[in-house]
């Protein structure tokens, strides 16, 4: 595969950039730059931009009122977007429930629950994982039993990213306990307004508000709200989670954080000189960059699939592993630059309305928080045990 990009390509990477500098607005770009906590406001604000622009859904069809871009145009946006301070377009509605839609579910479900979630109307959280079924989620327990048109639905989610602001979550459900885990689940779409939803917070380390539980207490959900056929959900669940695993990478982000860690290390003093002079910290910042250029290389070679219109495959898994442990390893670098200052960790000062002092500057403020969280980063889409084992047995043949 060719891996220079061609003119038109790189007209678009100017074009993109343009857009950026004249569109993204100031406070969201300041916010997420300085690692300050954003709204649900503050996302909805940057989708309706993009929207307005055509630009919101550059993986979705035309057919669905997708741009279509090509994989590379993609991967471009999604660069240039994360070296702008652009926040992240949430991936539980453009890029995980949606493509499932499409792929399975049916046109009544496409014409009602596409374009809303193409506009912003809708924001969804993803039901998932369960207390006792993480990267097992073959062994969800969260019931659904069928009474004529209706599911009644009773069970726990847990680690339900920003179910707080959702509209609706899609959920894994056993429909069917005696048979084979795999065969009795069914994928469920949920109004969270329905009585018997019941949302509480899971405050993390960092004193983020990112995550909670969802309970299910005898919630009636129509049938018609079912994705596919009744048992055949584990398939749909596949499905989506290669699109998320892909999505982990993060390949933008982390070029956007080895640029940060090489200005901090650039201000930071080790004795008369500053980090980056250091020939250790040095070797660990060539190891974090020639690790990025593979996970590059690696994300551009399930591009050239995708231009294939090939479904992610285990590929995706060696990009899910990869790329959460080059951000952990990023995180760890930021923290060695920030020393002393990276030590106290002030949660209310990356709220926007703060107006008290900090402890050491200002850009060092959001270090030890971003430590804490991408520790969860090579946990969730699937932990990277499990992911090695899908390497192993579909690439390697073990």
């Amino acid at each position: 595969m060719d891996l220079n990009f061609s003119p038109e390509e790189e007209r678009f990477r100017l074009d993109v950039r343009a857009f950026l500098e004249k569109e993204l607005p100031a406070d969201i770009r300041d916010k997420v730059q300085s690692g300050k906590h954003l709204s649900k406001e503050d996302y909805l604000r940057w989708h309706k931009i993009l929207y307005k622009k055509g630009w919101v859904a550059g993986n979705w069809p035309k057919e669905y009122g997708g741009t279509d871009w090509s994989p590379a145009f993609q991967y471009i946006f999604d660069e240039e977007r994360a070296a702008a301070g652009a926040p992240i377009i949430l991936p539980f509605s453009m890029k995980m429930v949606a493509p499932v839609l499409m792929a399975f579910g049916d046109k009544t479900q496409q014409d009602y629950f596409l374009p809303r979630i193409l506009s912003g109307e809708d924001w969804w959280c993803q039901g998932y994982s369960e207390p006792g079924s993480g990267s097992d989620l073959a062994s969800v327990s969260t019931r659904a039993v069928r009474d004529g048109e209706n599911y009644t639905v009773n069970g726990q989610k847990t680690w339900t990213t920003l179910a707080q602001h959702a509209d609706w979550i899609f959920a894994l459900v056993r429909t069917d306990p005696d048979v084979k885990p795999q065969k009795g689940i069914s994928f469920l779409l949920i109004d969270m307004k329905s009585p018997g939803v019941t949302v509480r917070p899971i405050i993390m380390l960092d004193g983020g508000h990112e995550v909670n539980e969802v309970f299910f207490d005898n919630v009636k959900v129509p049938v018609a709200n079912r994705v596919g056929e009744e048992n055949a959900g584990w398939t749909y669940a596949k499905y989506l989670l290669g699109h998320e695993r892909t999505n982990i990478a993060e390949v933008g982000g982390c070029k956007q954080a080895l640029r940060q860690v090489k200005e901090l290390a650039a201000n930071a003093r080790d004795g008369d000189s500053n980090l980056l002079a250091n020939p250790r910290f040095a070797d660990k910042i060539a190891q974090a960059e020639i690790d990025l250029m593979a996970l590059e290389i690696t994300n551009l070679r399930v591009m050239a699939m995708a231009e294939k219109n090939a479904a992610p495959g285990p590929e995706a898994s060696l990009l899910k592993i990869k790329g959460s442990e080059l951000q952990q390893t990023l995180s760890e670098l930021m923290m060695e630059t920030a020393g002393c200052y990276g030590l106290p960790y002030q949660p209310d000062a990356l709220h926007a309305d703060f107006t008290g002092s900090v402890a050491g500057p200002d850009n060092y403020l959001p270090v030890s928080g971003h430590y804490f969280n991408t520790r969860k980063v090579s946990i969730y889409g699937g932990s990277n045990e499990i992911q090695k084992n899908i390497v192993s047995r579909m690439i390697l043949g073990l």
